[in-house]
């Protein structure tokens, strides 16, 4: 162990908490808006099986948030134990922005998820209601600032550099960087569609089951229903954030496409084999002009190939790879969720078959977030500020054998979670199916 690299093992490690972390704000996101959306479809019509829908769902935001709100105290003691000159540098920035996201966020759905679980019968509709819409609006909040702050590691704006410390001269500058808009909305979109497939897998888990009630298919239909219209939006905002990244990132995109020089009229890569050391792709499989018509909106548009950047350019298959596993899984994802809701819009219920693949996409929208995250993070590569501080400057001296220790007994637990979490969501989908009675509709005057 002595051996490895600790600076490797340190990014092994980054990434492995990361990754477990953002599985769960992925989801939280926007299950606090379609929890909501049943809450308000309930007090519209007065139909329980939108309350039964409501309750199911919030359990799963509940768990959810809780394992969200673990990892993320993990993320946070990472910086001082592995990376303390991250905040030696950018502390003045990320510190305030990390604060912000716990005053404005964690508090908010912290102090009233309770209410949304257990509160209903002691504070009112009213209350209850309230409650839910502001645990949505924190789980948003969180989100904002903490994009705020990964875009401006990749776009950094508004500060100086004084004594090899970053001071912010421009706040707005800073949270509004160049990327954050297009990386914030892709972000939410992304957990919209996370949240729509978990809906609607477990839903389809439920009705696969022999649980056809009424709760069930409303779920499922809503989950089926907000996937296909998201997807399209997702496609869309996806393009202009390409555009974004090509603009202030390229060495990025032309790992993400595999182009090696620099090149006018490059084809769109299907398939291929980037070599690094060779600085060539094998078996390649593309498109004739269409990555620079991308890119360009010109066949003949040129793009920055990576030996530009030598030196300065991110390790290029798994960007290369993840970028296409992040497509595959979106254009999956368009063609099953658009396969069942023109199914749906004909008729109640989903055929098996539909089921099964809705099912079986459950946690789709974690692969495709991983494999994004991964595009983004990697893709910064070697730089952790880019242009300010690189990666190798800001790791901590603690030897290998330790952070190898650590790595194991994370991997280990964070196993563990992953498997008792997924097991609890279906153990909560497979009860249920014998729900106690949901509670009487209100009066419109109560409502």
């Amino acid at each position: 162990m002595s051996e490895l690299d600790p600076l490797l093992l340190a990014r092994i490690q980054f990434a492995a908490n990361i990754s477990f972390h953002i599985l769960f704000p992925s989801i939280t996101i926007a299950l606090g808006w379609l929890v909501l959306y049943f809450k308000l479809r309930f007090l519209h019509s007065g139909q329980p099986h939108w309350l039964d829908a409501y309750y199911f769902f919030v359990k799963v935001f509940a768990l959810s948030f809780a394992l969200g709100v673990v990892s993320g105290v993990t993320m946070s003691f990472q910086f001082g134990t592995n990376w303390p000159g991250f905040m030696e540098t950018v502390g003045n920035i990320a510190g305030p922005l990390l604060a912000y996201e716990v005053l404005t966020a964690f508090f908010l759905e912290a102090s009233f998820l309770g209410i949304m679980l257990f509160g209903r019968k002691r504070v009112g509709e009213r209350i209850h209601t309230l409650a839910t819409v502001l645990v949505a609006l924190g789980t948003t909040f969180s989100a904002f600032w903490i994009l705020a702050l990964n875009s401006w590691m990749q776009t950094p704006a508004g500060f100086e550099m004084v004594d090899g410390r970053a001071h912010a001269t421009d706040w707005w500058a800073i949270v509004f960087n160049p990327s954050f808009p297009y990386r914030f909305a892709h972000m939410l979109l992304a957990s919209g569609l996370t949240a729509s497939f978990l809906v609607a897998g477990l839903s389809a888990y439920r009705w696969l089951r022999g649980d056809r009630g009424a709760d069930v298919l409303a779920a499922l239909r809503t989950g089926v229903m907000s996937a296909a219209l998201l997807i399209p939006v997702q496609i869309f905002v996806g393009d202009l954030h390409g555009l974004n990244t090509f603009e202030h990132q390229p060495a990025k995109v032309a790992a993400m496409e595999g182009v090696w020089r620099d090149e006018r009229g490059a084809p769109l890569l299907l398939f291929a084999l980037p070599d690094e050391e060779a600085r060539r792709n094998d078996y390649a499989i593309g498109i004739p002009r269409l990555a620079s018509l991308i890119l360009t909106h010109d066949p003949d548009g040129e793009i920055r190939g990576l030996d530009s950047f030598r030196g300065e350019h991110p390790p290029v298959a798994p960007v290369f790879w993840g970028f296409r596993l992040m497509v595959g899984v979106g254009l999956l994802m368009l063609l099953v969720s658009w396969w069942t809701a023109w199914r749906l819009r004909r008729r109640a219920e989903p055929t098996r078959g539909q089921a099964r693949a809705l099912l079986a996409m459950s946690f789709s929208g974690w692969v495709a977030t991983l494999a994004g995250w991964y595009v983004t993070e990697i893709g910064r590569q070697p730089w952790l500020v880019t242009g300010v501080l690189r990666t190798a400057d800001a790791v901590s001296a603690t030897p290998a054998p330790m952070v190898g220790i650590s790595l194991a007994a994370y991997l280990l637990l964070y196993a563990v979670l992953l498997a008792a979490y997924v097991s609890v969501l279906f153990h909560l989908a497979r009860r249920a199916g014998r729900p106690d009675p949901a509670p009487a509709a209100p009066g419109l005057m109560e409502a």
